[in-house]
């Protein structure tokens, strides 16, 4: 496969650059791919250089926005959206602060639960990243506190667990707005994270969702049916990627290995073109 739309750099919390990142891509033969940082565009524009090097891949710009609803927290993936759009840097500004002091009181509650994973350790490691809970999850894996990425988030750093803190975020409605003004695509990313999703689904497909995300990362064949029957019933997009990141390559889907169909990057620009978003 050679689509991937859903890939962190450094900007957020990713393992690898921009520049890195593209490289990667190109190695292993995407010919396009989508950077969607965590509530951050600061790593698209260098990947768009990056990616002038490699006349047969394309690079979308997108960003994934860290919504909360009465359901839980929801990510809304920003396909071809102006990266340089100052209500959207606003936006993104607000959260990064946020993102940091949330990420501090969450090793602060390991602390307390016997976990002494190092806040100057995560902060080495997150470096000049938009520092966040992958970055906990590789300081507790080089610790020896857990034996994957994954356990990190199972045992400690998600919603609900013991580690867990809330943060500033804004709604769906107001994140599907926002990408809409930017000139973007608004897709849901992961939607089986969500509780109610096909309810969710309904709603905000009213309120100017474009896509979900059907060919996500650990998805099987069932499900991915189930959220393609739901993609056309409400005439939504059916996107994919692997959410790649990067820290812990024995346990994550690569780039390009998500089993997004081909056909999947016509059906975004048709409706892109459709909607009048600059390409």
């Amino acid at each position: 496969m050679s689509i991937d739309l859903h890939l962190h750099t450094t900007a957020s919390d990713g393992r690898w650059e921009p520049e890195k990142l593209v490289d990667l891509a190109a190695e292993r033969g995407l010919r396009v791919m989508a950077v969607t940082d965590h509530d951050t565009v600061s790593g698209i524009e260098p990947a768009l250089r990056q990616a002038e090097k490699y006349p047969g891949l394309t690079v979308i710009p997108g960003i994934e926005l860290s919504t909360h609803a009465p359901e839980g927290e929801l990510h809304l993936l920003g396909y071809f959206i102006d990266h340089h759009n100052p209500e959207l840097l606003s936006v993104c500004r607000k959260m990064r602060s946020d993102r940091a002091e949330r990420a501090r009181m969450m090793v602060e509650k390991l602390n307390a639960l016997g976990v002494m994973v190092s806040w100057e350790k995560v902060k080495q490691i997150a470096g000049e990243s938009n520092i966040g809970r992958p970055h906990i999850a590789r300081a507790l894996l080089e610790d020896g506190y857990i034996t994957s990425f994954e356990e990190a988030f199972e045992l400690y750093l998600s919603r609900g667990k013991p580690a867990y803190v809330e943060r500033f975020k804004i709604t769906p409605q107001e994140a599907i707005e926002l990408v809409a003004r930017c000139g973007g695509l608004p897709v849901m990313a992961h939607p089986l994270t969500v509780n109610n999703h096909e309810k969710v689904i309904t709603e905000l497909s009213a309120a100017g969702l474009e896509g979900i995300e059907v060919h996500y990362k650990d998805y099987g064949r069932e499900e991915r049916q189930a959220l393609l029957a739901i993609a056309r019933k409400l005439n939504l997009l059916a996107t994919g990627g692997s959410d790649y990141h990067g820290i812990d390559d024995r346990s994550e889907i690569l780039p390009g290995k998500a089993g997004v169909p081909e056909n999947v990057v016509a059906a975004l620009y048709r409706r892109a073109g459709k909607k009048g978003v600059p390409l």
